[in-house]
Protein backbone atom coordinates (compact mmCIF):
# COMPACT_ATOMS: atom_id res chain seq x y z
CA UNK A 1 0.00 0.00 0.00
CA UNK A 2 1.36 3.24 -1.40
CA UNK A 3 -0.08 6.58 0.74
CA UNK A 4 -0.42 10.46 -1.00
CA UNK A 5 1.51 12.93 0.32
CA UNK A 6 -1.04 15.56 -0.13
CA UNK A 7 -4.20 16.31 1.27
CA UNK A 8 -6.73 17.96 -1.22
CA UNK A 9 -9.56 20.04 -0.54
CA UNK A 10 -12.13 18.14 -2.11
CA UNK A 11 -12.32 14.08 -3.17
CA UNK A 12 -14.98 13.17 -5.84
CA UNK A 13 -16.28 9.62 -5.89
CA UNK A 14 -17.80 8.63 -9.52
CA UNK A 15 -16.45 9.55 -13.15
CA UNK A 16 -20.43 10.52 -14.38
CA UNK A 17 -21.29 13.75 -15.57
CA UNK A 18 -22.22 14.61 -12.01
CA UNK A 19 -19.03 14.32 -10.59
CA UNK A 20 -16.61 15.31 -13.83
CA UNK A 21 -18.95 18.41 -13.18
CA UNK A 22 -18.21 19.51 -9.88
CA UNK A 23 -14.46 18.38 -10.11
CA UNK A 24 -14.26 20.96 -12.84
CA UNK A 25 -15.78 23.33 -10.96
CA UNK A 26 -14.03 23.25 -7.69
CA UNK A 27 -10.93 22.65 -9.82
CA UNK A 28 -11.68 25.88 -11.62
CA UNK A 29 -12.43 28.01 -8.29
CA UNK A 30 -8.82 27.31 -7.21
CA UNK A 31 -9.86 23.86 -4.80
CA UNK A 32 -7.38 21.16 -5.14
CA UNK A 33 -9.24 17.75 -6.33
CA UNK A 34 -9.26 14.06 -6.79
CA UNK A 35 -11.60 12.61 -8.84
CA UNK A 36 -11.38 8.34 -8.57
CA UNK A 37 -13.89 6.47 -10.99
CA UNK A 38 -13.79 2.61 -11.04
CA UNK A 39 -14.02 2.19 -14.42
CA UNK A 40 -13.76 4.57 -17.78
CA UNK A 41 -15.47 8.26 -17.51
CA UNK A 42 -19.11 7.70 -18.38
CA UNK A 43 -18.82 4.24 -18.34
CA UNK A 44 -22.20 3.88 -16.77
CA UNK A 45 -25.66 6.22 -16.96
CA UNK A 46 -23.83 9.23 -18.69
CA UNK A 47 -22.66 7.77 -21.63
CA UNK A 48 -26.40 5.72 -22.36
CA UNK A 49 -28.72 8.70 -22.44
CA UNK A 50 -31.57 10.09 -24.77
CA UNK A 51 -28.09 12.38 -25.75
CA UNK A 52 -29.95 15.52 -25.27
CA UNK A 53 -30.28 19.09 -23.51
CA UNK A 54 -33.88 19.59 -23.27
CA UNK A 55 -36.88 21.31 -20.49
CA UNK A 56 -38.39 18.04 -20.36
CA UNK A 57 -41.42 18.87 -21.81
CA UNK A 58 -43.33 16.02 -20.38
CA UNK A 59 -42.26 17.19 -16.81
CA UNK A 60 -44.75 19.79 -17.06
CA UNK A 61 -47.13 17.27 -16.69
CA UNK A 62 -45.80 16.26 -13.00
CA UNK A 63 -45.60 20.02 -11.96
CA UNK A 64 -41.84 20.14 -11.81
CA UNK A 65 -41.23 23.99 -13.05
CA UNK A 66 -38.35 24.65 -10.68
CA UNK A 67 -36.60 22.06 -12.94
CA UNK A 68 -37.28 22.58 -16.17
CA UNK A 69 -36.95 26.20 -16.06
CA UNK A 70 -33.36 25.91 -14.99
CA UNK A 71 -32.96 23.07 -17.42
CA UNK A 72 -34.49 25.17 -20.60
CA UNK A 73 -32.16 28.52 -19.14
CA UNK A 74 -28.96 25.86 -19.63
CA UNK A 75 -30.11 24.67 -23.42
CA UNK A 76 -28.22 27.79 -24.49
CA UNK A 77 -25.58 27.64 -22.06
CA UNK A 78 -24.05 24.99 -22.67
CA UNK A 79 -24.38 25.61 -26.02
CA UNK A 80 -22.17 28.71 -26.22
CA UNK A 81 -19.66 26.63 -24.48
CA UNK A 82 -19.72 23.45 -26.19
CA UNK A 83 -20.67 24.17 -29.96
CA UNK A 84 -19.00 21.03 -31.12
CA UNK A 85 -20.53 18.32 -29.40
CA UNK A 86 -24.10 20.54 -29.03
CA UNK A 87 -26.35 21.89 -31.44
CA UNK A 88 -29.75 22.99 -31.98
CA UNK A 89 -32.54 20.17 -33.00
CA UNK A 90 -36.16 21.59 -34.28
CA UNK A 91 -38.41 18.32 -32.48
CA UNK A 92 -41.62 17.25 -34.73
CA UNK A 93 -44.56 17.08 -32.24
CA UNK A 94 -47.73 15.10 -33.75
CA UNK A 95 -50.98 15.67 -32.91
CA UNK A 96 -52.59 12.31 -32.47
CA UNK A 97 -56.65 12.31 -31.76
CA UNK A 98 -57.04 10.47 -28.67
CA UNK A 99 -54.04 11.59 -26.74
CA UNK A 100 -53.41 14.75 -25.27
CA UNK A 101 -55.53 17.79 -26.89
CA UNK A 102 -53.86 20.06 -29.34
CA UNK A 103 -54.69 22.88 -27.08
CA UNK A 104 -53.01 21.46 -23.85
CA UNK A 105 -50.33 20.67 -26.46
CA UNK A 106 -50.33 24.44 -27.79
CA UNK A 107 -50.32 25.41 -23.92
CA UNK A 108 -47.34 23.00 -22.76
CA UNK A 109 -45.18 24.40 -25.90
CA UNK A 110 -46.20 28.21 -24.77
CA UNK A 111 -45.00 27.63 -21.49
CA UNK A 112 -41.79 25.72 -22.82
CA UNK A 113 -40.61 28.82 -24.94
CA UNK A 114 -40.94 31.56 -22.56
CA UNK A 115 -40.37 30.17 -19.47
CA UNK A 116 -36.40 29.39 -19.79
CA UNK A 117 -35.21 32.74 -21.49
CA UNK A 118 -34.61 31.85 -25.01
CA UNK A 119 -31.99 34.03 -27.31
CA UNK A 120 -30.82 31.27 -29.69
CA UNK A 121 -33.47 28.85 -30.81
CA UNK A 122 -36.49 29.36 -32.88
CA UNK A 123 -39.50 29.15 -31.19
CA UNK A 124 -42.70 26.67 -31.14
CA UNK A 125 -44.34 26.73 -34.87
CA UNK A 126 -47.03 24.34 -36.04
CA UNK A 127 -46.87 22.89 -39.27
CA UNK A 128 -49.05 21.53 -42.08
CA UNK A 129 -47.49 17.57 -42.90
CA UNK A 130 -49.45 17.31 -46.01
CA UNK A 131 -47.12 19.87 -47.31
CA UNK A 132 -44.21 19.74 -44.81
CA UNK A 133 -41.06 17.19 -46.16
CA UNK A 134 -41.53 15.91 -42.85
CA UNK A 135 -44.95 14.43 -43.06
CA UNK A 136 -42.95 11.76 -45.74
CA UNK A 137 -41.80 9.91 -42.98
CA UNK A 138 -44.99 9.99 -41.34
CA UNK A 139 -48.45 7.96 -42.33
CA UNK A 140 -50.86 10.11 -43.71
CA UNK A 141 -53.29 10.02 -40.89
CA UNK A 142 -50.80 12.42 -39.26
CA UNK A 143 -51.78 15.66 -41.00
CA UNK A 144 -50.51 18.69 -37.93
CA UNK A 145 -48.07 18.79 -35.97
CA UNK A 146 -46.16 21.42 -33.60
CA UNK A 147 -42.15 22.20 -34.02
CA UNK A 148 -40.16 23.01 -31.13
CA UNK A 149 -36.17 23.77 -30.13
CA UNK A 150 -34.33 21.64 -28.17
CA UNK A 151 -30.53 20.30 -28.18
CA UNK A 152 -28.62 17.41 -29.08
CA UNK A 153 -25.13 16.40 -27.00
CA UNK A 154 -22.63 13.99 -26.94
CA UNK A 155 -23.24 12.64 -24.08
CA UNK A 156 -20.00 11.11 -22.78
CA UNK A 157 -17.94 13.29 -24.80
CA UNK A 158 -19.43 15.58 -22.60
CA UNK A 159 -18.27 13.74 -19.53
CA UNK A 160 -14.45 13.44 -20.88
CA UNK A 161 -14.23 17.02 -21.72
CA UNK A 162 -15.31 17.59 -18.45
CA UNK A 163 -12.41 15.57 -16.83
CA UNK A 164 -10.46 17.21 -18.99
CA UNK A 165 -10.83 20.71 -18.05
CA UNK A 166 -11.00 19.82 -14.82
CA UNK A 167 -7.29 18.29 -14.92
CA UNK A 168 -6.46 21.18 -16.97
CA UNK A 169 -7.11 23.34 -13.82
CA UNK A 170 -4.91 20.76 -11.24
CA UNK A 171 -7.23 18.24 -11.05
CA UNK A 172 -6.56 14.76 -10.69
CA UNK A 173 -8.20 12.27 -12.30
CA UNK A 174 -8.14 8.71 -11.57
CA UNK A 175 -9.29 6.16 -13.71
CA UNK A 176 -10.21 2.33 -13.47
CA UNK A 177 -9.72 3.42 -9.97
CA UNK A 178 -11.81 1.85 -7.24
CA UNK A 179 -12.67 3.60 -3.83
CA UNK A 180 -12.78 0.87 -1.25
CA UNK A 181 -12.92 2.51 1.97
CA UNK A 182 -13.66 6.30 3.21
CA UNK A 183 -13.81 7.33 6.71
CA UNK A 184 -13.65 10.04 9.05
CA UNK A 185 -10.03 10.52 10.68
CA UNK A 186 -9.86 13.53 12.85
CA UNK A 187 -10.49 16.73 10.17
CA UNK A 188 -9.98 14.75 7.30
CA UNK A 189 -11.47 11.84 5.04
CA UNK A 190 -8.96 8.99 4.70
CA UNK A 191 -9.73 7.46 1.17
CA UNK A 192 -8.56 4.05 0.58
CA UNK A 193 -8.16 3.44 -3.85
CA UNK A 194 -7.30 0.31 -5.75
CA UNK A 195 -6.05 0.44 -8.95
CA UNK A 196 -4.64 -2.14 -10.72
CA UNK A 197 -3.80 -4.34 -7.43
CA UNK A 198 -2.35 -1.34 -5.75
CA UNK A 199 -4.12 0.27 -3.09
CA UNK A 200 -3.52 3.88 -2.35
CA UNK A 201 -4.74 6.49 0.75
CA UNK A 202 -5.74 9.55 -0.27
CA UNK A 203 -6.31 12.60 2.28
CA UNK A 204 -9.27 15.02 1.81
CA UNK A 205 -11.01 17.80 3.49
CA UNK A 206 -14.40 17.47 1.92
CA UNK A 207 -16.05 14.10 0.30
CA UNK A 208 -18.23 13.94 -2.86
CA UNK A 209 -20.45 10.94 -3.26
CA UNK A 210 -21.15 11.22 -7.28
CA UNK A 211 -21.22 7.39 -7.95
CA UNK A 212 -24.34 7.48 -9.36
CA UNK A 213 -26.72 4.41 -9.75
CA UNK A 214 -23.84 3.10 -6.89
CA UNK A 215 -24.51 5.63 -4.71
CA UNK A 216 -26.22 3.90 -1.96
CA UNK A 217 -24.01 1.02 -2.67
CA UNK A 218 -20.91 3.58 -1.91
CA UNK A 219 -22.90 5.10 1.53
CA UNK A 220 -23.68 1.53 2.99
CA UNK A 221 -20.29 -0.10 1.91
CA UNK A 222 -16.98 2.33 1.32
CA UNK A 223 -18.33 4.91 3.96
CA UNK A 224 -20.62 2.58 5.90
CA UNK A 225 -22.47 5.63 7.11
CA UNK A 226 -26.27 5.65 8.20
CA UNK A 227 -28.31 6.98 5.97
CA UNK A 228 -32.09 7.47 4.99
CA UNK A 229 -32.43 8.80 1.70
CA UNK A 230 -32.84 5.88 -0.75
CA UNK A 231 -32.73 6.06 -4.79
CA UNK A 232 -34.98 4.52 -7.25
CA UNK A 233 -33.39 2.70 -10.45
CA UNK A 234 -35.12 3.45 -13.26
CA UNK A 235 -34.18 1.42 -16.65
CA UNK A 236 -34.02 3.58 -19.90
CA UNK A 237 -33.45 1.50 -22.53
CA UNK A 238 -32.85 2.63 -26.45
CA UNK A 239 -32.15 0.79 -29.97
CA UNK A 240 -30.50 1.90 -33.10
CA UNK A 241 -31.87 1.26 -36.63
CA UNK A 242 -30.26 1.79 -40.08
CA UNK A 243 -31.52 5.59 -40.79
CA UNK A 244 -35.01 5.56 -40.94
CA UNK A 245 -35.77 9.10 -43.21
CA UNK A 246 -33.70 12.16 -45.05
CA UNK A 247 -35.02 14.49 -42.94
CA UNK A 248 -32.85 16.00 -40.06
CA UNK A 249 -35.49 16.81 -37.70
CA UNK A 250 -36.31 14.29 -35.07
CA UNK A 251 -39.70 13.06 -34.09
CA UNK A 252 -41.10 12.88 -30.04
CA UNK A 253 -44.24 10.86 -30.14
CA UNK A 254 -46.76 10.24 -27.51
CA UNK A 255 -47.39 6.32 -26.54
CA UNK A 256 -51.09 5.17 -25.15
CA UNK A 257 -49.35 5.05 -21.61
CA UNK A 258 -48.75 8.50 -21.35
CA UNK A 259 -44.44 8.14 -22.15
CA UNK A 260 -42.91 9.71 -24.64
CA UNK A 261 -40.57 8.28 -27.05
CA UNK A 262 -38.14 10.35 -29.29
CA UNK A 263 -37.05 8.91 -32.70
CA UNK A 264 -33.43 11.24 -33.86
CA UNK A 265 -31.51 11.03 -37.06
CA UNK A 266 -28.30 9.53 -35.52
CA UNK A 267 -24.26 9.69 -35.98
CA UNK A 268 -25.10 10.17 -39.87
CA UNK A 269 -26.24 6.80 -40.95
CA UNK A 270 -28.56 5.69 -38.24
CA UNK A 271 -31.36 6.28 -36.18
CA UNK A 272 -32.00 6.56 -32.12
CA UNK A 273 -35.12 5.67 -31.04
CA UNK A 274 -36.05 5.54 -27.09
CA UNK A 275 -36.18 5.81 -24.45
CA UNK A 276 -38.07 3.19 -21.87
CA UNK A 277 -39.11 3.94 -17.91
CA UNK A 278 -38.46 0.68 -16.25
CA UNK A 279 -37.94 0.23 -12.77
CA UNK A 280 -34.64 -1.93 -12.50
CA UNK A 281 -34.23 -4.53 -9.67
CA UNK A 282 -30.95 -5.86 -10.55
CA UNK A 283 -27.27 -4.81 -10.79
CA UNK A 284 -26.69 -1.29 -11.96
CA UNK A 285 -23.49 -2.64 -14.34
CA UNK A 286 -26.23 -5.27 -15.68
CA UNK A 287 -28.61 -3.29 -17.55
CA UNK A 288 -29.64 -4.39 -20.75
CA UNK A 289 -32.45 -3.11 -23.92
CA UNK A 290 -34.91 -6.43 -23.07
CA UNK A 291 -36.84 -7.92 -26.22
CA UNK A 292 -40.31 -6.67 -24.71
CA UNK A 293 -38.60 -2.83 -24.17
CA UNK A 294 -37.23 -3.45 -28.16
CA UNK A 295 -40.62 -4.31 -29.26
CA UNK A 296 -42.59 -1.65 -26.87
CA UNK A 297 -39.87 1.05 -28.99
CA UNK A 298 -40.53 -0.66 -32.38
CA UNK A 299 -44.19 -0.91 -32.36
CA UNK A 300 -44.57 2.66 -30.80
CA UNK A 301 -42.36 4.06 -33.57
CA UNK A 302 -44.73 1.89 -36.47
CA UNK A 303 -47.80 3.34 -35.26
CA UNK A 304 -46.86 6.74 -36.08
CA UNK A 305 -43.65 5.72 -39.30
CA UNK A 306 -44.72 5.37 -42.54
CA UNK A 307 -42.31 2.47 -42.64
CA UNK A 308 -42.76 0.12 -39.71
CA UNK A 309 -40.20 -1.43 -38.13
CA UNK A 310 -39.14 -4.51 -36.21
CA UNK A 311 -36.77 -6.12 -34.05
CA UNK A 312 -35.32 -7.09 -37.27
CA UNK A 313 -33.96 -3.37 -38.09
CA UNK A 314 -31.91 -3.00 -34.82
CA UNK A 315 -28.73 -3.09 -35.34
CA UNK A 316 -27.65 -1.80 -31.43
CA UNK A 317 -28.94 -1.41 -28.29
CA UNK A 318 -28.25 0.13 -25.01
CA UNK A 319 -29.67 0.60 -21.73
CA UNK A 320 -28.88 2.87 -18.71
CA UNK A 321 -29.45 2.94 -15.32
CA UNK A 322 -31.26 6.42 -13.98
CA UNK A 323 -30.41 6.98 -10.29
CA UNK A 324 -33.42 8.79 -9.33
CA UNK A 325 -34.35 10.19 -5.77
CA UNK A 326 -37.05 7.68 -4.64
CA UNK A 327 -39.59 10.38 -4.00
CA UNK A 328 -42.52 7.48 -3.12
CA UNK A 329 -44.00 8.56 -7.32
CA UNK A 330 -46.45 5.22 -8.23
CA UNK A 331 -44.62 4.30 -11.05
CA UNK A 332 -40.97 5.13 -12.99
CA UNK A 333 -42.48 7.84 -15.24
CA UNK A 334 -43.55 9.96 -12.40
CA UNK A 335 -40.81 9.61 -10.54
CA UNK A 336 -38.80 13.33 -10.20
CA UNK A 337 -36.00 13.69 -12.48
CA UNK A 338 -35.10 16.42 -10.41
CA UNK A 339 -31.36 16.17 -8.01
CA UNK A 340 -31.24 16.09 -4.33
CA UNK A 341 -28.04 17.09 -2.39
CA UNK A 342 -27.84 15.52 0.85
CA UNK A 343 -24.86 17.00 2.97
CA UNK A 344 -23.29 15.32 6.27
CA UNK A 345 -21.33 17.25 8.22
CA UNK A 346 -21.12 14.90 11.56
CA UNK A 347 -17.55 15.41 11.08
CA UNK A 348 -15.42 15.77 7.81
CA UNK A 349 -18.36 16.67 5.02
CA UNK A 350 -19.93 14.51 2.74
CA UNK A 351 -22.18 15.29 0.02
CA UNK A 352 -24.38 12.87 -1.86
CA UNK A 353 -26.09 13.13 -4.87
CA UNK A 354 -28.92 11.72 -6.00
CA UNK A 355 -31.08 11.63 -9.12
CA UNK A 356 -29.90 14.25 -11.90
CA UNK A 357 -30.15 15.24 -15.67
CA UNK A 358 -27.62 15.54 -17.89
CA UNK A 359 -28.98 19.14 -18.81
CA UNK A 360 -28.72 20.91 -15.35
CA UNK A 361 -25.48 18.73 -14.62
CA UNK A 362 -23.54 22.48 -14.45
CA UNK A 363 -25.83 23.85 -12.41
CA UNK A 364 -26.10 21.00 -9.69
CA UNK A 365 -22.32 21.55 -9.50
CA UNK A 366 -22.91 25.15 -8.64
CA UNK A 367 -25.41 23.85 -6.28
CA UNK A 368 -22.93 21.20 -4.70
CA UNK A 369 -20.39 23.43 -4.14
CA UNK A 370 -22.47 26.40 -2.45
CA UNK A 371 -23.37 23.06 0.19
CA UNK A 372 -19.78 22.36 0.40
CA UNK A 373 -18.57 25.75 0.79
CA UNK A 374 -18.43 25.89 4.46
CA UNK A 375 -16.62 22.98 4.70
CA UNK A 376 -14.08 24.02 2.33
CA UNK A 377 -11.10 26.45 1.72
CA UNK A 378 -12.10 30.27 0.64
CA UNK A 379 -12.19 29.38 -3.23
CA UNK A 380 -12.97 31.86 -6.03
CA UNK A 381 -16.67 32.51 -7.02
CA UNK A 382 -19.12 30.26 -9.85
CA UNK A 383 -17.70 30.68 -13.08
CA UNK A 384 -18.53 28.06 -15.71
CA UNK A 385 -21.52 29.42 -17.39
CA UNK A 386 -18.96 31.72 -19.38
CA UNK A 387 -16.34 29.28 -20.29
CA UNK A 388 -16.07 26.88 -23.25
CA UNK A 389 -15.24 23.30 -22.91
CA UNK A 390 -11.80 22.42 -24.75
CA UNK A 391 -12.22 22.59 -28.67
CA UNK A 392 -15.57 24.67 -27.87
CA UNK A 393 -14.19 28.37 -28.25
CA UNK A 394 -15.91 29.17 -31.23
CA UNK A 395 -19.26 30.71 -32.08
CA UNK A 396 -22.25 28.76 -31.90
CA UNK A 397 -23.06 28.38 -35.58
CA UNK A 398 -19.42 28.44 -36.55
CA UNK A 399 -19.28 24.50 -37.25
CA UNK A 400 -19.78 24.66 -41.15
CA UNK A 401 -16.47 27.15 -41.26
CA UNK A 402 -14.69 25.02 -39.10
CA UNK A 403 -15.42 21.89 -41.28
CA UNK A 404 -14.40 24.03 -44.51
CA UNK A 405 -11.45 25.18 -42.87
CA UNK A 406 -10.48 21.67 -42.05
CA UNK A 407 -10.88 19.97 -45.37
CA UNK A 408 -9.29 23.30 -47.32
CA UNK A 409 -6.05 22.07 -44.38
CA UNK A 410 -6.45 18.25 -44.73
CA UNK A 411 -8.18 17.85 -48.67
CA UNK A 412 -7.47 14.03 -48.16
CA UNK A 413 -10.57 14.00 -45.95
CA UNK A 414 -13.90 13.62 -46.88
CA UNK A 415 -17.00 16.04 -46.08
CA UNK A 416 -18.23 13.19 -43.45
CA UNK A 417 -15.08 12.68 -41.96
CA UNK A 418 -14.27 16.25 -41.57
CA UNK A 419 -17.98 16.88 -39.80
CA UNK A 420 -17.10 14.19 -37.41
CA UNK A 421 -14.25 15.61 -36.82
CA UNK A 422 -14.91 18.74 -36.34
CA UNK A 423 -18.39 17.53 -33.56
CA UNK A 424 -15.85 15.78 -31.77
CA UNK A 425 -12.94 18.25 -31.14
CA UNK A 426 -14.21 21.31 -32.23
CA UNK A 427 -11.00 23.47 -32.95
CA UNK A 428 -8.97 20.51 -31.21
CA UNK A 429 -9.41 18.68 -34.65
CA UNK A 430 -5.97 20.25 -36.02
CA UNK A 431 -4.38 18.76 -32.83
CA UNK A 432 -5.63 15.19 -33.51
CA UNK A 433 -4.10 15.59 -37.22
CA UNK A 434 -1.24 16.82 -36.74
CA UNK A 435 0.82 18.01 -39.23
CA UNK A 436 -0.37 14.98 -41.88
CA UNK A 437 -0.30 15.60 -45.18
CA UNK A 438 -1.86 12.43 -46.95
CA UNK A 439 -3.77 10.26 -45.24
CA UNK A 440 -1.22 7.57 -44.88
CA UNK A 441 0.77 10.00 -42.52
CA UNK A 442 -1.95 9.32 -40.08
CA UNK A 443 -0.88 6.18 -39.12
CA UNK A 444 -2.75 2.86 -39.22
CA UNK A 445 -6.03 3.39 -40.94
CA UNK A 446 -8.29 1.03 -38.86
CA UNK A 447 -11.41 1.50 -41.04
CA UNK A 448 -14.49 3.83 -40.20
CA UNK A 449 -12.22 7.18 -40.68
CA UNK A 450 -10.56 5.93 -37.17
CA UNK A 451 -6.75 6.17 -37.71
CA UNK A 452 -4.09 5.33 -35.38
CA UNK A 453 -3.73 9.03 -35.25
CA UNK A 454 -6.50 9.79 -33.38
CA UNK A 455 -6.20 6.31 -31.25
CA UNK A 456 -3.33 8.25 -29.62
CA UNK A 457 -5.27 11.41 -29.16
CA UNK A 458 -7.42 9.70 -27.45
CA UNK A 459 -5.24 7.65 -25.36
CA UNK A 460 -2.95 10.49 -24.52
CA UNK A 461 -5.43 13.57 -23.88
CA UNK A 462 -8.97 11.78 -23.22
CA UNK A 463 -8.20 8.63 -20.72
CA UNK A 464 -8.88 6.10 -23.37
CA UNK A 465 -7.06 2.69 -22.74
CA UNK A 466 -9.72 0.15 -24.34
CA UNK A 467 -11.11 -0.41 -27.58
CA UNK A 468 -14.62 0.24 -26.14
CA UNK A 469 -13.63 3.25 -24.53
CA UNK A 470 -12.61 4.40 -28.18
CA UNK A 471 -15.16 3.14 -30.29
CA UNK A 472 -18.16 3.55 -27.54
CA UNK A 473 -17.92 5.95 -25.48
CA UNK A 474 -15.84 8.25 -27.39
CA UNK A 475 -16.46 8.10 -31.52
CA UNK A 476 -19.33 5.91 -31.49
CA UNK A 477 -17.48 4.22 -34.23
CA UNK A 478 -18.58 0.97 -32.67
CA UNK A 479 -21.30 1.45 -35.31
CA UNK A 480 -19.35 1.23 -38.32
CA UNK A 481 -16.70 -1.50 -37.11
CA UNK A 482 -16.76 -5.60 -38.02
CA UNK A 483 -15.49 -8.00 -35.45
CA UNK A 484 -11.91 -8.16 -37.42
CA UNK A 485 -11.75 -3.97 -37.36
CA UNK A 486 -12.48 -4.12 -33.63
CA UNK A 487 -9.81 -6.85 -32.75
CA UNK A 488 -7.24 -5.43 -34.89
CA UNK A 489 -7.80 -1.83 -32.83
CA UNK A 490 -7.44 -4.37 -29.60
CA UNK A 491 -4.46 -6.13 -30.53
CA UNK A 492 -2.83 -2.89 -31.51
CA UNK A 493 -3.74 -1.31 -28.54
CA UNK A 494 -2.74 -4.57 -26.12
CA UNK A 495 0.89 -4.06 -27.80
CA UNK A 496 1.56 -0.94 -26.73
CA UNK A 497 0.89 -1.16 -22.71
Amino acid sequence: MSSTENTVDLFVIGGGINGCGIARDAAGRGLSVTLAEMNDLASATSSASTKLFHGGLRYLEYYEFRLVREALHERETLLRAMPHISWPLRFILPHQKGMRPRWLLRTGLFIYDYLGGRKILPATRRINLRTDPAGRALQPRFTHAFEYSDCWVQDSRLVVLNARDAAARGANILTQTKVISAKRQGDLWRIVTEHDGVETIHHARALVNAAGPWVRDVIDTALALPSSENIRLVRGSHIVTRRLFDDDRPFILQSPDNRVVFVIPYEQDFTLIGTTDQDHDGAPGAATCTDAEADYLCELASQYLAKPISRDDIVWRYSGVRPLYDDGASSATAATRDYVLSLDSDGPAVLHVFGGKITTYRRLAESALAKLAPHLPKHNAAWTARVAMPGGDFPHDGVPGLIADLQQKYPFLTPKWAQRLIRAYGTEAVQVLGGAKVLDDLGVNYGGTLTEAEVNWLCCHEYARTAEDILWRRTRLGLHFSPEMTAKLVADLEAKQ
